[in-house]
């Protein structure tokens, strides 16, 4: 076959009046395909690694080199006359034909088939091929997906003392190679992320009433059912958990919250935030804030005792009292060893108060003492 350039004639503007009888015959004229298009035709020639498809009214589409090998298994069952979707690569590709591709068009249906999947909520039996931590990998369509371990059924999902890392793990390893019956909840192409869930609509709507229930500022009981290292999870009642984060736990400094509470533990919660089908909790916001009276207590100046609770690229904090703290800059020191070999943790020692601003909860301290 000749390879005839079939050039795209761009459409000159035309301006009329509204309500001419011209609009209409204006409006029904199909624009020019672009970059990224899906568009449909018939294949008219397959020659020597290229495939040449009819595009009417706007010329001639081409698949050849790199997109004719991704697409190889596909065009050896190709015939002509055949027709065939493809994504537009370049509208004005190589010798004035419109470039295409065949894969770029096999991935944007197999991800319009996973949003429709989500609106249909379709269910899928996929074979658990990894785990992590966090969860599981299966694959759909040959694109890998993640399966948060938040999003097992209740059959499922880890219910490990202590929030333990590892355990949660081995338990998860156990479902490596079963199959699990899973409905896609996130597809987005252009980040290649595909979420899965195990959990039925009727979870998710029992859960969604759960939630109903209760609004921000609400206060109730709960019980410690996980700990880990970013914060503790509490069950308000069954079926439905919240997360405390660590920075809510209390007003002081927590480094583990292991070392504050046991699984099983009944504890104050007010619910902060309510957002996604999450719960976000504190226990803190029960608790009077420190820096509230601190006022009362201190001014600008003063010597006070501190305890070093922790260091920083800015130096050490030291706490006056519990949930109050200042920073010890480290410009106060030849070197950050020199700070540390001074002030140690878990140690008390003399400090001024630089800069009190209790309104923000900042405050500054110098060290009073000798220096090493």
């Amino acid at each position: 076959m000749s390879e005839k350039k079939e050039a795209i004639v761009a459409l000159p503007t035309i301006h009329l009046p509204e309500g001419h009888p011209m609009m209409g015959m204006i409006d029904a004229i199909p624009m020019p395909p672009a970059a990224g298009d899906l568009v449909e035709g018939t294949i008219i020639a397959i020659n020597r690694g290229r495939v040449y498809i009819d595009l009417k009214p706007f010329g001639t589409g081409l698949i050849y080199g790199r997109e004719y090998l991704n697409a190889a298994d596909v065009l050896r069952k190709a015939n002509q006359g055949d027709i065939i979707s493809a994504k537009v690569v370049d509208p004005a590709g190589r010798e004035g034909y419109i470039e295409l591709s065949l894969k770029e068009a096999r991935q944007a249906a197999i991800w319009g088939e996973a949003e429709q999947a989500i609106v249909s909520q379709t269910p899928y039996s996929l074979i658990v091929e990894e785990a992590n931590k966090g969860g599981l990998i299966l694959t759909w369509q040959g694109i890998a997906g993640f399966l948060p371990a938040s999003q097992l059924s209740k059959e499922h999902y880890p219910r490990v003392p202590e929030g333990d890392k590892e355990k949660i793990l081995g338990e998860l390893m156990r479902l490596v190679g079963h199959p699990l019956s899973v409905r896609i909840i996130t597809a987005d192409a252009k980040e290649g992320k595909l979420i899965f869930s195990e959990r039925t609509s009727n979870e998710a709507e029992e859960k969604a009433s759960l939630i109903d229930k209760y609004q921000v500022g609400d206060t109730a009981m709960g019980e410690v059912t996980g700990i880990v290292d970013f914060g503790v999870f509490v069950k308000l009642e069954p079926g439905l958990e919240g997360l405390v984060h660590i920075s809510e736990l209390d007003w002081g400094l927590v480094e583990n919250p292991h070392t504050l509470f046991n699984v099983g533990d009944h504890v104050q919660v007010k619910i902060i935030e309510i957002k996604d089908g999450k719960v976000s909790l504190s226990i803190k916001a029960l608790k009077e804030n420190p820096w509230h009276t601190a006022a009362e207590r201190y001014k600008k100046g003063m010597e006070v005792p501190g305890v070093v609770i922790k260091y920083n690229k800015h130096g050490a904090l030291a706490s006056i009292e519990e949930g109050v703290a200042g920073l010890v800059h480290v410009g106060e020191f030849k070197t950050p060893a020199e700070l540390r070999e001074t002030l140690e943790l878990g140690k008390t020692y003399p400090f001024t108060i630089a800069l009190f601003e209790p309104k923000d909860q900042r405050m500054t301290l110098t060290y009073a003492g000798k220096k090493k």
